[in-house]
């Protein structure tokens, strides 16, 4: 059928899509680029070998565990906000992950059990920040500290140094060394958690919550789905504002969302906000806390006017409301 030129050709490509398979998802693959990442002193990719036979994500963080369990019953200041992001983290961790975290604990006079306890918690994770404050000054050396150890994180900390630059979350968990991917994770997980404690509402406090965040009957395809963020029944041409200052990284319309706009707040935190009848941003454009972006309207497809508000934590829709210090707000019928 093919010439022997064609067949050639036709094995050949197949032997590279299967180099490039056993390269990305087997553990023999994952060896492989460990081995290149320590060698060119580059972060690794590969997921743990255990979830190849697992089926799971390299995230060693529950995702049960990336939001309080109830809606916060005040502001938290920076340093609180840091330190309940580090409990929520710390508890999604498997208990092997934990074990450098429970050891500095154990160091500095923190009990360990403390850190995970759901009300003694945030204070325990704020002692034990408060406790390596004079060794890793910056808040984000300090996490690398807290999940992966002083000696891995002093290490990452001179590495950076001795690079120049700005010294970042990012930069640090570079060059920790190979086996501490959940302590990456966790570390990254805790900065978002904080910059999402800190974020506004877009329309006032006293907007009714139409549709809340969780699985329900979608009202016009008639089908169980999960409802990724909060319906808030305005009136069309409502003032819509960011809830944190950021960029702008989507402003465009379809036929779902309508127009809609997507702002990233740095640290792994979108926010997004669909069926408005205007858009007041482009594109790149930065955007300060509480400047007006949108004019909210039912674009898209909706069945009344509404904003549809969506928090996003490292690419995963969260419910807004466990982020917001906020009265008992009023139901209403669903909008999509």
């Amino acid at each position: 059928m093919f010439s022997h030129r064609a067949r050639g050709l036709l094995d050949f490509t197949m032997a590279l899509l299967c180099l490039w398979a056993a390269y990305h998802h087997t553990p023999a693959g994952a060896l492989v680029r460990r081995g290149a990442a320590w060698a060119f002193r580059t972060q690794s990719t590969a997921r743990p070998l255990l979830a190849y036979y697992e089926g799971v994500s390299s995230s060693g963080v529950a995702a049960a565990a990336l939001v309080p369990e109830a809606p916060l019953p005040r502001g938290l200041s920076q340093a609180e906000a840091l330190a309940y992001g580090t409990h929520l983290a710390l508890k999604g961790l498997k208990p092997e992950a934990r074990r450098h975290t429970m050891a500095l604990a154990r160091e500095v006079g923190v009990s360990p059990l403390s850190l995970l306890d759901a009300e003694g918690g945030p204070a325990a994770a704020r002692a034990l920040h408060e406790a390596l404050g004079v060794d890793f000054p910056d808040p984000q050396a300090r996490l690398t500290a807290v999940f992966a150890g002083r000696v891995p994180a002093r290490y990452a900390v001179e590495r950076v140094g001795a690079e120049g630059g700005a010294l970042s979350l990012e930069r640090l968990a570079q060059q920790l060394p190979p086996g501490f991917e959940d302590a990456k994770v966790a570390a990254t997980q805790t900065l978002a958690l904080t910059t999402a404690f800190g974020l506004g509402w877009p329309v006032p406090e006293s907007t009714r919550i139409s549709s809340p965040f969780g699985y329900r009957v979608h009202p016009t395809l008639g089908t169980r789905k999960l409802h990724t963020g909060v319906d808030l029944g305005v009136p069309v041409g409502t003032e819509v504002r960011t809830v944190a200052e950021g960029t702008v990284r989507r402003a465009s319309e379809d036929a779902v969302n309508g127009k809609v706009l997507l702002i990233d707040h740095g640290s792994g935190v979108t926010t997004a906000y669909c069926h408005n009848a205007e858009l007041l941003v482009r594109p790149g454009q930065r955007v300060a806390r509480g400047e007006p972006i949108a004019r909210s309207g039912n674009t898209g497809r909706s069945t009344g006017p509404h904003l549809h508000y969506q928090l996003e934590l490292s690419a995963q829709a969260v419910d807004p409301l466990r982020f917001r210090v906020r009265k008992q707000a009023v139901a209403g019928p669903p909008l999509p």
